[in-house]
């Protein structure tokens, strides 16, 4: 019994990446002010385990990121840009 069980939490551990899925969400972010601005919270983003794209855009003041939801979150992401000296909160989602 005690082998079943540990086979048994072997396979779901292994398994768990299955169940995951590259997300996308919006940042607004705050305090970008020059140029050079989205080069930081571009580094921040990508820093953040999971990350596997994050676009900046400077006049929009906007953060998109790509990440896998089984290895960070959403909170994750605006903490790495506020500690970094931009703080962001998620964008509404667009109206279609």
């Amino acid at each position: 019994m005690k082998h079943l069980l540990v086979a048994a939490t072997v396979l779901l551990l292994s398994t768990a990446s299955a169940w995951a899925a590259p997300k996308s969400t919006t940042l607004n972010v705050s305090n970008m002010t020059c140029a050079t601005c989205p080069i930081t919270v571009k580094q921040a983003l990508t820093r953040v385990k999971g990350v596997t794209r994050a676009v900046v855009d400077f006049d929009k003041k906007q953060a998109i990121v790509t990440f896998d939801d089984a290895q960070t979150t959403v909170a994750a992401l605006v903490k790495a840009t506020t500690d970094a000296g931009y703080p962001s909160t998620v964008a509404p989602a667009a109206k279609r």
